[in-house]
């Protein structure tokens, strides 16, 4: 009998450049598919029906923990507060372009950068993938978080920019 596996990840990208485009850090941290996203994933693809949806990109501040849990939804992450210090209306859109056609397939939304347009000194601490583009909202589909690793959370100031770009496989194990 033959059993097959897959695997399935993503990985947050972010970069920070000052007001006169030079690069002041970079981070990549492997995010957490919360339940939600699992669940969301699984209906959809399985369901048979046409499904579109929009994603959009997240970034969250400094805390005592700043640790996504399985459980965390939009409306309840207890672990993590969104950081809202932005001067975009909404949510950033994440752009995914087509995925690959191999072992990991990959998608990703390198092509079309999301970006934050920060107006106030303030730390960032992590990344989170939602179907709500709402600024603080709470309604949506949470489908990942990402925490920084070390050396942890950023600083960043009014006239930086930071770039966002999502990268999530599937592979078979």
């Amino acid at each position: 009998m033959s059993v097959e596996k897959v695997r399935g990840g993503g990985v947050f990208h972010l970069r920070c450049f000052d007001a006169d485009g030079a690069l002041k850090w970079e981070a990549s941290c492997d995010n957490l598919v919360v339940n939600t996203g699992l669940q969301d994933m699984a209906a959809k693809y399985f369901a048979g029906s046409s499904y579109t949806a929009q994603f959009y990109l997240g970034i969250y501040g400094a805390g005592a923990s700043n640790t996504p849990a399985a459980g965390d939804t939009m409306l309840a992450h207890p672990g993590w507060t969104e950081n809202v210090s932005y001067s975009n209306p909404t949510r950033p859109a994440a752009v995914f372009g087509a995925a690959t056609l191999a072992d990991p397939a990959v998608i990703s939304n390198a092509a079309s950068t999301a970006s934050f347009y920060m107006n106030a000194t303030t730390v960032v601490g992590g990344a989170f993938l939602t179907t709500d583009d709402t600024k603080g909202g709470t309604a949506g589909m949470l489908f990942s978080a990402a925490d920084f690793s070390t050396p942890g959370d950023r600083a960043v100031i009014s006239g930086d920019t930071i770039q966002v770009i999502y990268t999530f496989s599937l592979s078979a194990l």
